[in-house]
C-alpha cells in the first residue's frame, strides 16, 4: 500500500469518527426532549479501503414521554470517538513524516 493511500485511509476514519462525535452531540443536545430517538453512526468498509459512515436511528422503541438516549452511553461514545481521531491522526502524521524523508532523499 503507499503512503498515499495509507494516508486516504486515516483521513477517512477521522472523517467517521468526527461524523460519531456530531451524532453524538446531537443525542446529547436532545437528551431532554420527548419523544426524541437516538442516533448511531454505522460504519462500514469502503470499496478502496478506509471507513464510510452514515447516520441513522438507533431502531430503539421511542416513547412519547420520554427519550431514548442514555448519558453514560453518550459519554463513552464521545470517549471512543476521540480515541478513534487521535489513533488516525497518528498515522496520518506518520504517512506526512514519510513523505518529508522521501522528499529530503529526492532532493540529495
Amino acid at each position: 500500500m503507499s503512503v498515499s493511500a495509507v494516508m486516504g485511509v486515516s483521513l477517512s476514519g477521522m472523517q467517521a469518527q468526527q461524523m460519531r462525535a456530531s451524532a453524538t452531540a446531537n443525542n446529547i443536545a436532545n437528551a431532554l426532549s420527548p419523544g426524541y430517538g437516538r442516533l448511531e453512526a454505522d460504519f462500514s468498509t469502503g470499496i478502496s479501503g478506509g471507513v464510510s459512515t452514515g447516520v441513522s436511528p438507533s431502531g430503539v422503541a421511542v416513547s412519547q414521554s420520554i427519550s431514548s438516549v442514555d448519558l453514560a452511553q453518550e459519554a463513552l461514545s464521545l470517549i471512543e470517538s476521540e480515541n478513534g481521531f487521535k489513533a488516525n491522526a497518528s498515522v496520518w502524521e506518520t504517512g506526512a513524516d514519510m513523505w518529508d524523508v522521501l522528499m529530503s532523499i529526492k532532493r540529495h
